[in-house]
């Protein structure tokens, strides 16, 4: 089992690595592994992040591709506030410094040369932005009573959503558009726009009223609200009939 045991920071950290006077930037992070299993390694990464950072709380993801792998730390929620970039610039610095802990670069960009064992991104998404909102307090708040799986199952083709809020002068506010598509990603509207499902931490609904965190930097309570109008009601008036 991977030790839950804090480890102690390395003399140097990946952003305090200085290049040399020929352009050569040479890494190797204390916790570095050769020939690692690339699931030990995530594991051991979000592991340690979780210790390292217990007050935030993170999304390990994890690709790879021709040439190399990438490992991505998506913030879920964090009691900092980040919506300054040098908020999120400090931020990212300070996790990836602890995520490139556990690998190499060596890189020469005047020759164009770059060498490492994975690379490395922390994410400042919706999810995070959705949180930071709700510890502000949101606007249009909807109680959560119809979860996003079952919403995904009830909406059907004949439906209607009528867009009540949106940021800035939507083009749709206060538009009934009935949906014509159901996907397993999303939901087709007359027209051939779309709108994607959001992730379950950014959705609420009360079986009228639903509510899309959409959230960025700049207005992190930003969200689209419709008024669901099923094809056929059922008999509490909320979704389609139950079958």
């Amino acid at each position: 089992m991977p030790s839950t045991t804090p480890v102690e920071a390395p003399a140097r950290l990946y952003s305090e690595t200085p290049y040399d006077e020929r352009g050569n930037f040479h890494y190797q992070g204390d916790l570095y592994r050769a020939s690692e299993d690339h699931s030990t390694l995530c594991r051991r990464i979000e592991t340690h992040l979780a210790n390292h950072f217990p007050e935030i709380r993170f999304a390990l993801r994890s690709e790879r591709f021709t040439g190399g792998r990438k490992i991505t730390a998506e913030v879920l929620d964090a009691p900092r506030d980040l919506s300054t970039r040098d908020a999120q610039e400090t931020f990212i610095t300070t996790v990836r410094d602890q995520i490139e802990r556990f690998g190499f670069c060596r890189t020469n960009p005047l020759q164009d040369y770059w060498n490492c064992s994975f690379y490395a991104e922390v994410a400042i998404r919706q999810a995070y932005w959705a949180a930071l909102a709700a510890r502000r307090g949101k606007a249009n708040p909807v109680d959560n009573l119809v979860s996003l799986a079952s919403f995904r199952k009830r909406l059907k083709p004949g439906d209607t959503l009528t867009l009540l809020h949106a940021p800035f002068t939507h083009r749709a506010l206060g538009a009934a558009r009935k949906i014509i598509e159901v996907r397993s990603r999303d939901f087709v509207f007359e027209g051939r726009s779309y709108c994607d499902f959001p992730r379950a931490a950014n959705f609420a609904c009360d079986g009228r009223l639903v509510r899309i965190a959409i959230g960025n930097e700049h207005d992190p309570d930003a969200h689209l609200l419709y008024e669901w109008q099923p094809l056929i009601a059922g008999p509490n008036g909320a979704g389609s009939t139950a079958m």
